[in-house]
């Protein structure tokens, strides 16, 4: 099971992952695959295993965010064989001539992929992009701080938790709750919508202890705010370290996200990108990622492989009803200088 010590030695991994897994001496000859992947975000074994099994060597490098990822395959920037960005993001890529078309009749385990999560809105003929991973955004909250059961984003609006609430340091997720509170889609692109929405996080602001990013998560375990908005993947770690947090999707709908494998536009080894995209997709490696990260598998054999407290968790499976509610990002190239600005100005009212 995922420990504590993950969340701390996540930056200490991102640094030192791709030494570890390119290794040194006489691996020059071996055929390799270089990866890009969000921190923290495989189990350290699979990679391993992979290399033995194939004999394949894993060059691995990590990503904090999207924009970040997006900004490294740039053409002219840094090559790679695979990379595993959001459907958002994926969408973009798509849109700019960014990756390869996958051949999934090359991917034996391709059929074994839940058929709910293909065909989805960001990539609706499954040509680009494999379904890695997928989850939810909700609240999680301190329950010996907080009383009354949360259902409603407006919980991050309190003032009774003033100076107790942690918001994540992304326009994307910050937006969306407050649209979400307005009752607006969170991808709309009406100016009016978002300038309400902007003034929502401007009274949200003086509320916040923190704007946050991976570092939340230790801080809600250590009992340093009442709620913060989380990934339902990050929930599931961090109610198995405090049983005092708890975990809630609110009542006026949420994000509902996949993160997919995709092949860069020029991959140098795309033979061996196949192979590793396939090795992913396995449902005993599939379970094992599953199972160390937290997050939730598309593929309903390798959830089966999970302990029972995780393949029955609401949290990490809630039901499909629930999730056909929910809304998925998309491409807000249109929109993003706005979307920035709205941001950038409803953090800084909060030390006004």
């Amino acid at each position: 099971m995922r420990k504590l010590s993950r969340l701390f030695l996540g930056m200490a991994l991102a640094g030192t992952m791709a030494i570890t897994l390119t290794g040194c001496g006489n691996n020059d000859d071996k055929p390799v695959v270089k990866v890009f992947n969000w921190g923290d975000y495989i189990d350290p074994e699979v990679n391993k295993i992979f290399e033995e099994e194939t004999g394949i060597r894993v060059i691995y490098s990590e990503f904090g965010t999207n924009e970040e990822m997006f900004q490294k395959l740039e053409p002219g920037n840094v090559s790679y064989d695979i990379a595993i960005p959001s459907d958002y993001m994926i969408e973009k890529m798509i849109n700019n001539d960014m990756l390869e078309p996958i051949d999934v009749t090359k991917l034996t385990n391709y059929p074994k992929i839940d058929e709910r999560f293909k065909n989805l809105p960001y990539d609706p003929n499954n040509q680009y992009s494999i379904p890695y991973m997928w989850g939810t955004v909700g609240i999680i909250y301190n329950t010996t701080m907080v009383e009354e059961p949360v259902d409603s984003w407006n919980a991050l609006w309190d003032e009774r938790y003033a100076g107790k609430i942690f918001v994540y340091d992304s326009e994307r997720e910050g937006i969306m709750a407050a649209l979400k509170k307005l009752g607006y889609s969170m991808n709309t692109r009406d100016p009016k919508e978002l300038e309400e929405a902007k003034q929502e996080l401007i009274k949200q602001a003086p509320l916040v202890l923190s704007y946050v990013g991976d570092e939340g998560k230790g801080k809600m375990i250590s009992g340093e705010a009442a709620l913060m908005m989380a990934w339902a993947g990050d929930a599931m770690v961090m109610t198995e370290e405090n049983p005092d947090l708890a975990f809630a999707l609110p009542k006026e709908g949420t994000n509902f996200f996949v993160d997919a494998i995709v092949v860069p536009k020029g991959a140098e080894n795309l033979e061996n990108a196949y192979k590793y995209i396939d090795f992913l997709c396995r449902p005993d490696i599939a379970a094992k990622n599953a199972e160390y990260i937290g997050y939730s598998t598309p593929i309903s054999e390798a959830r089966a492989l999970l302990p029972e407290e995780i393949r029955n968790s609401e949290v990490a499976y809630p039901s499909e009803e629930e999730t056909d509610k929910m809304e998925m990002f998309t491409d807000p190239s249109d929109v993003i200088k706005l979307y920035s600005s709205i941001w950038m100005e409803a953090k800084s009212s909060a030390s006004q």
